[in-house]
């Protein structure tokens, strides 16, 4: 199923550039997980550029890179990469943290002017700016990968039972992370010739996650026109159907694309 959504992707229309979409894809979004506001003009959305879009700095093969290779568990794998991306994201905010501040970025806001609220264990939810956002869900990843009962390390411990759902948390958030990235800070990452990097983990991520159900739709529905971009520029998932991943062509200490990027914390 999860490929097939992809392969849709693949071969839907052109991707929208921007001033085509309007408001259309804001329609029907839960009131209880997002914010929209009316922005004043027209969003800009230069990641749809054709220069910008196509800006990468691997040719990997993402949807043969995310399978289960043979005779791993599952939720090892799931725990690599959610450390793993949790790295890269960290990285890639560092980028432009110096340029997301309360000042600039008063919401934790993703394409379409959506906002996206922090929730707390009792489900009651928070409205911050993008910076104390971002330093929340850092603090609160950082605290969920270095407890041994949540992500064991040892011979011997299993995972818990709700650890799938533990990184779909994780995920979520780390998806926010990105959008906001893209919706304000894209023309930041072009400017220092970084967009490639940014597109490459993006695709990376969105693959993982649309490959093992760890995102639902109605949480990307806001980049649907980006990552229908990103998919076209790929080959045929289904080509790699049944292919196992016996040896993925990664970064020796990492799943993620390697990024020669300062090493800014969040």
């Amino acid at each position: 199923m999860c490929l097939d959504l992809l392969y849709s992707l693949l071969h839907q229309d052109p991707v929208e550039r921007p001033g085509e979409m309007g408001l259309k894809h804001r329609k029907g979004r839960r009131k209880d997980k997002d914010s929209p506001t009316p922005p004043a003009q027209e969003e800009s959305k230069r990641y749809l550029e054709d220069t910008c879009i196509k800006e990468r700095v691997t040719d990997a093969d993402f949807f043969r890179l995310v399978s289960l290779p043979q005779s791993l568990d599952y939720n090892e794998w799931l725990a690599t990469h959610a450390i793993s991306f949790f790295n890269h994201v960290n990285l890639v905010y560092g980028v432009v943290s110096e340029y997301c501040t309360s000042e600039t970025c008063s919401t934790m806001s993703g394409p379409g002017n959506v906002q996206f609220l922090w929730y707390d264990d009792k489900g009651k939810k928070y409205k911050y700016s993008a910076p104390q956002y971002v330093d929340i869900v850092t603090t609160n990843i950082q605290r969920e990968i270095s407890d041994e009962t949540v992500f064991p390390t040892k011979y011997g411990q299993t995972f818990p039972s709700a650890f799938e759902s533990t990184v779909k948390k994780i995920h979520k958030y780390l998806f926010h992370v990105l959008a906001h990235i893209y919706h304000v800070h894209y023309s930041d990452f072009v400017t220092l010739q970084m967009h490639g990097h940014l597109n490459s983990l993006f695709t990376h991520f969105m693959v993982f996650n649309i490959k093992f159900d760890l995102l639902e739709e109605k949480d990307y529905e806001v980049v649907q026109d980006l990552l229908k971009g990103l998919m076209q520029l790929l080959p045929d998932p289904n080509q790699n159907e049944g292919k196992e991943n016996t040896a993925p062509s990664t970064d020796k200490d990492s799943n993620c694309v390697k990024m020669e990027v300062s090493p800014t914390h969040i």
